[in-house]
């Protein structure tokens, strides 16, 4: 297996709504976000994977000195080799993937977030630095599209901390803001139970559990609508893949926002098909 083979495995076998947006990229710029995609299912793996704190640690740790030596010249994983011979011609930095790795290190150390603004910055490193990398490889050519892709991160990841409390609560972790769960009257330990507790009203949970989750779908889509407002006209065109990706996850924080409950106790997804059309629609009528 060639390092392309492996990337495209890598990225096609996370069912993740980018890859059907990378799809309408020329080879080159596909190959390189395949690459950087790539990169990010690997280090994001080694927390949603290992069991062992320890040996998390220590594969991050290896990731690290695998980006610093890649960028001296030494690449050893595939994921790697295909990275970086795309990596001037689209301006991909060391501190790019250091980033991400630093994100998943976060991930490794807390499990609770007391506001937003502490959650925003766990988003910055896992998501608004991954939006800024993708913004280049498509091509941008004004600055203040920077400041759109790290927005439309941002939107992206409350997009899967949504999607995802169910799955997290599972593996012990909530992401939702302390503060919020306290302005809605939500208790951690309901949410890691995903369910009420023994002994009280099943329907007040969900009432409680219904109003904290519009909050959080309300504040995500808003994102979209701040982010969407930053891209530049000039950079409409070049940055199609993005607003693909934006027309797929708001039409699947919709679908949550009319029935919050499902995340409790599913993942909630779109059909493939229904992605593909949704990113067909944006490359043919460029719009949302």
């Amino acid at each position: 297996m060639t390092p392309q083979d492996y990337v495209q495995q890598k990225a096609a076998a996370s069912g993740s709504s980018f890859y059907y947006a990378f799809l309408f990229l020329p080879p080159e710029r596909r190959a390189a976000i395949t690459a950087f995609y790539a990169f990010c299912r690997e280090v994001d793996d080694v927390v949603d994977e290992v069991k062992d704190p320890d040996v998390a640690q220590t594969k991050l740790a290896w990731w690290r000195h695998e980006v610093a030596t890649a960028y001296a010249g030494e690449r050893n994983h595939p994921v790697m080799q295909a990275l970086m011979p795309h990596a001037t011609a689209f301006g991909i930095e060391a501190r790019h993937l250091l980033a991400v790795i630093e994100g998943c290190q976060m991930d490794l150390e807390q499990n609770r977030y007391l506001d937003f603004a502490n959650l925003q910055q766990y988003c910055h490193l896992v998501a608004g630095v991954v939006g800024e990398v993708a913004a280049r490889i498509f091509g941008q050519t004004r600055e203040q599209t920077t400041a759109y892709a790290h927005r439309l991160g941002l939107a992206f990841q409350l997009t899967n901390i949504i999607r995802d409390v169910g799955e997290d609560a599972a593996r012990g972790r909530i992401y939702l803001p302390v503060n919020e769960l306290q302005q809605f009257d939500v208790k951690a330990h309901e949410l890691l139970k995903r369910s009420a507790a023994p002994g009280t009203d099943p329907a007040d949970f969900e009432r409680r559990f219904t109003a904290l989750m519009q909050f959080q779908c309300a504040r995500a889509l808003k994102t979209y609508d701040e982010a969407l407002a930053l891209l530049p006209e000039a950079d409409r065109r070049t940055q199609k893949p993005g607003l693909m990706m934006a027309s797929i996850y708001r039409t699947l924080l919709k679908e949550i926002a009319s029935e919050p409950l499902l995340v409790l106790t599913q993942r909630v997804s779109l059909t493939p098909l229904r992605k593909f059309w949704l990113a067909w629609r944006v490359q043919a009528l460029g719009r949302l």
